[in-house]
């Protein structure tokens, strides 16, 4: 499809709440934007979407191509995506569905939209299906960067307590070579990846712009700051080691996967709660967003 219709529909949907005509008129649509795999810029494409069992689908049909859409790609990389549906704007994590689960969406897809099924017809790969998963956290009301900050660990400390739940789930059965629960291999990636992109994330803003405003703003700060900063070193190298661990699942001791996973999820703990302890209440007197 080409990029000059997709802006089209893009902008259309902006300007009337989700609503566009042609011929995705009465459909459901939403727009997507994911971050490029190898560019790490944002690419927004306008796609169908389908509700089943609960969750919100979508399909990385294109139109029946030989291979995947660029988009299902760069999710791969980068699982955090941006969903705008009707009015609404929110973050989401982008979770392919695996094996007999996969199957059971998309037979749920094809009865809400026959045509993928006509589509799954005439590729020979296999349709990729997506669960965006919307991020389940009470919204907080954030007036300072001490708000913020908390909204930030909050995040992560969700997206950790996921990753252990699905390494449960997943040694549940026993020994690698035994049964496994459906859909958790690409479940626990996608959501390991969600952590590190977002703890990175969050360490290089404060390396780069609120650490060095607060030392020069609380000069007595300056040693807090500067053992924060070696603990975001700390932490990277962990959140390397954790990458490395979860990628070894498959055939990982169970007992030791898990006692390794528990050591590191403590030390990023302890620095999320070193962090709050020390910054809160500096930044509780900070307004957010700047200039509020």
């Amino acid at each position: 499809m080409p990029m000059s219709f997709n802006q089209t529909i893009i902008e259309e949907f902006r300007a009337n709440a989700g609503r566009v005509g042609g011929p995705f008129e009465g459909g459901d649509l939403l727009l997507l934007t994911t971050t490029g795999a190898r560019t790490g810029q944002q690419h927004t494409v306008p796609l169908g979407y389908v509700r089943a069992d609960g969750l919100l689908l979508v399909v990385a049909s294109a139109a029946g191509a030989p291979d995947h859409p660029q988009w299902y790609r760069n999710l791969l990389a980068h699982p955090v995506v941006r969903v705008e549906l009707g009015a609404e704007t929110f973050e989401a994590i982008a979770v392919p569905a695996e094996g007999d689960r996969r199957d059971e969406l998309f037979e749920a897809v094809v009865r809400a939209a026959p045509g993928y099924g006509d589509y799954q017809a005439h590729t020979g790969r296999v349709l990729p299906v997506v669960v965006l998963e919307r991020d389940a956290t009470e919204p907080r009301e954030v007036t300072s960067l001490a708000d913020k900050l908390l909204e930030v660990h909050t995040w992560l400390r969700g997206q950790l307590r996921h990753v252990r739940t699905e390494v449960d789930a997943y040694f549940a059965d026993g020994p690698p070579g035994g049964g496994r629960p459906p859909g958790l291999g690409l479940q626990i990636r996608q959501h390991c990846l969600a952590f590190c992109e977002g703890l990175t994330h969050h360490h290089t803003g404060e390396d780069a712009a609120i650490f060095p405003a607060l030392a020069r703003s609380h000069p007595h700060l300056r040693p807090t700051l500067d053992r924060l900063g070696e603990e975001h070193r700390v932490v990277g190298r962990i959140k390397d080691e954790l990458v490395a661990l979860l990628s070894g699942i498959g055939v990982a001791d169970p007992e030791g996967f898990r006692a390794e996973l528990t050591r590191m999820s403590a030390e990023l703990e302890a620095h999320l709660a070193h962090e709050e302890d020390t910054l809160l209440p500096v930044l509780a007197d900070i307004p957010f967003p700047p200039g509020r």
